[in-house]
């Protein structure tokens, strides 16, 4: 008996188990689940939590187990299935490893198992590049090592699910969310290993029971195209839900999505041949720039899975060639997908596409189906293996007037994902999802027939490299919408992120946000002046900037730092900044803030502009106010900025400067230094020198205020300073 038998006996889940397992009947009518879905995490029992996750980790861990039975020989699980992955046991033991790391993390465990294998398993999963070859070499250890190792994990979770303390629900912060995340994660690559499989030679796969393709093809239907109403979108999951998610699914979006028209099959085989037959992969016209570079790269000529035969095309299934099936969908990647519609457009002269994330979840919400798991019964579509191990006819599984809003393959979008707003990193796997924001993993959506658990859920969010091989196909859509792929990027630069988090991150020692606390103590100063126009010079990533336009008419900020600004910038015109702190070490954390957030989204946003203080530019004049937060000691003239600046501001308008004072010969001259120094042998303050530069064109109105401020450079290091805060009136020039 095999383990995961044993197991399922032992637990009397799922009684005729994995061997009925998505077999492939039309006439089925048996409404129970054949493979677990993803469980609430907030029963109010905790034996009946216990119960439940103890099912669902021991029907994912003896699944994927099984899985590898398909392998006909040890050198099988040692030999690459493609030049750009790991081999087999990598995948074999890599999910068990990854369920020892999380409990680590959340204190579960307090030792490993086997710390050699556990090093090797730990990382190397994904590609990160078509061209990135690996040839580092690994001292595999034998199936029969992997083997132990997994019943060894696989007895400690079950103790852990059995007798460590539980309280309900399991929440984000929960320790036993490290549990659920290893069953998911093992999920997931219960998919992707079942597509190396598939791509492996054949002579390493046998057929696997319970693992049946579909049995029924045909002709390929006819597509058409069928209107879509326009419509608003929200998506995001919510943090109290009692469901799992991954940290990219949490935070909101939400959109209006203009009308489109979409296909009402996914592409199928049949469809997609005549793209294939017109020398579709010949003419890279209709290729974008990595596409070219791809099919230069692999000499592409049809999809992955097809083969050509004397006897004619063949399709290539998990363990198996059969006659190609035309009415299937075909499986391509992201770039074969976007060449396939570019033909289509010049074939049609229509707009055609793939959908974005937008435009596919309001196909979804269109078409009535579920936005979660039924709990009892199988999906009206081909998902979690209830049907067959195979995708199936394009025509079999109605949506409303659509075929396969969900399941069969998952279907490429047009959108690289990115954060919603009030995005954050689990900290117990804080690389799942962020090196993805790189603009080049497109989101898939909508889940394959082996889809299951989190996969399956309406809020998962997957992405993959444009050039990735999945159970993957697509739907287009004719639409005359802009494209604009929403932002996904996180500033890493330590001295740019740094500023952010000065600028618009989180309070530290009690200390007020800088910017904020100088306009706080400038408001008083205003009563009964113009507001017209504000110059915020020096303004580094700009907070001073939005907090000043909630009381002037305009607001420009300024600052030599080009850098400095596009985070302005950004923040201006996308409403989002994302940024990357230094946690220690390596490690990093990740943040997101919005002008929402911040209470700054109703004002007018800042123009900010590339400049230098002592050589304005002479637009820049006529100013209400002149703002220069902590510039005073990093110019290299400063005393031609002070006797200049009254030129710039109209009589009975105001400047305020505050400046810790630390002058450094790096920034400025030690001859341009205002003060700091003993002159006539007396001390000479920067106080001082300010009286004497400004007293010919403005009058001091109060006495010098001390505005503290926190500079985080990691989670145990900062910088706690004090800048003087000055405020002046400009004097009429009669005075």
């Amino acid at each position: 008996m095999t383990q995961e038998a044993e197991g399922v006996a032992k637990e009397g889940a799922v009684k005729e188990g994995l061997a009925k397992e998505g077999v492939c009947r039309e006439s089925q009518t048996n409404s129970a689940p054949l493979f677990r879905r993803t469980p609430r995490l907030d029963y109010p029992s905790s034996d009946q939590q216990r119960q439940v996750l103890r099912d669902y980790f021991t029907t994912s861990f003896d699944a994927y187990t099984r899985l590898f039975d398909c392998l006909t020989c040890e050198e099988a699980f040692f030999v690459k299935p493609i030049s750009l992955r790991h081999p087999l046991i990598f995948y074999f033991g890599h999910t068990a490893t990854f369920f020892i790391n999380k409990m680590l993390l959340a204190r579960l465990v307090d030792s490993r198992l086997d710390e050699r294998l556990e090093s090797i398993f730990a990382v190397g999963v994904d590609e990160m590049s078509w061209d990135d070859l690996d040839d580092r070499h690994y001292d595999w250890p034998s199936v029969d090592e992997v083997r132990t190792y997994r019943a060894r994990l696989r007895e400690t979770v079950l103790d852990i699910i059995d007798y460590a303390p539980l309280t309900a629900p399991i929440t984000w912060q929960h320790p036993w969310w490290s549990i659920i995340m290893g069953i998911e994660h093992e999920r997931i690559h219960l998919e992707t290993s079942s597509v190396l499989i598939r791509q492996h030679q054949l002579k390493y796969v046998q057929a696997l029971s319970g693992w049946e393709p579909w049995q029924s093809s045909g002709n390929a239907p006819e597509n058409q195209l069928i209107p879509v109403a326009g419509g608003a979108i929200t998506l995001g999951k919510d943090r109290q839900s009692p469901i799992y998610g991954w940290d990219n699914e949490y935070g909101t979006h939400s959109a209006n999505v203009e009308p489109f028209s979409a296909s009402q099959y996914l592409v199928s085989n049949g469809e997609f041949l005549v793209f294939v037959e017109a020398g579709g992969y010949r003419n890279q016209h209709f290729w974008t720039e990595e596409g070219k570079k791809w099919l230069n790269f692999t000499k592409r000529m049809q999809p992955e899975f097809w083969r050509k035969k004397p006897q004619g095309w063949h399709l290539r299934l998990m363990t198996e060639e059969i006659p190609m099936p035309w009415n299937w969908p075909v499986e391509v990647n992201y770039l074969e997908a976007k060449a396939f519609c570019n033909w289509k457009a010049s074939e049609t002269g229509l707009p055609i596409r793939l959908p974005t994330e937008d435009e596919w979840n309001l196909l979804h919400k269109q078409s009535g189906l579920p936005a979660n798991d039924p709990e009892t019964g199988r999906w009206p579509a081909n998902l979690h293996r209830d049907y067959g191990a195979s995708s199936c006819p394009v025509d079999r599984f109605a949506h409303g007037e659509f075929f396969d809003i969900v399941g069969n393959v998952w279907q490429w979008s047009e959108t690289p994902i990115y954060p919603f707003e009030g995005f954050e990193v689990h900290p117990y796997y804080d690389d799942f999802t962020m090196p993805t924001f790189d603009g080049q993993h497109n989101l898939m959506l909508g889940g394959s027939w082996v889809s299951c658990g989190n996969e399956a859920q309406l809020s998962s969010r997957y992405a993959f490299r444009r050039h990735f091989f999945q159970h993957a196909g697509f739907r287009y859509i004719s639409s005359n919408a802009n494209l604009d792929a929403p932002s996904s990027h996180y500033e890493t630069d330590q001295l740019m992120s740094e500023y952010a988090e000065f600028h618009y991150g989180d309070q530290y020692f009690g200390v007020q946000n800088f910017p904020t606390a100088l306009v706080e103590h400038l408001k008083p100063f205003l009563q009964g002046r113009p507001t017209r126009k504000a110059l915020d010079l020096g303004c580094a990533t700009g907070r001073a900037s939005f907090e000043l336009a909630r009381y002037f008419d305009d607001v420009t900020g300024v600052d030599f730092s080009a850098r400095f600004i596009n985070l302005g910038v950004q923040l201006a015109r996308e409403g989002v900044l994302r940024y990357a702190l230094c946690d220690e070490g390596e490690l990093q954390l990740y943040k997101t803030r919005s002008l929402v957030e911040l209470g700054l989204d109703h004002v007018k946003a800042p123009l900010f502009i590339q400049g230098d203080a002592c050589n304005l530019k002479p637009l820049l004049t006529d100013y209400d106010l002149i703002f220069a937060a902590n510039l005073i000691d990093r110019l290299y003239e400063p005393s031609r900025f002070l006797t200049e600046v009254h030129k710039r501001i109209v009589p009975g308008g105001l400047l305020m400067i505050a400046s810790p004072y630390t002058w450094l010969e790096e920034h400025t001259p030690r001859s341009a230094w205002i003060g700091g120094y003993k002159k006539d042998g007396e001390s000479y303050t920067t106080l001082d020198g300010l009286k004497d530069r400004l007293g010919a064109h403005f009058r001091l109105l109060a006495e010098p205020v001390q505005v503290p401020f926190v500079i985080r450079e990691t989670s145990h290091k900062f910088q706690h300073s004090l800048s003087e805060m000055t405020v002046w009136e400009r004097l009429s020039d009669n005075a």
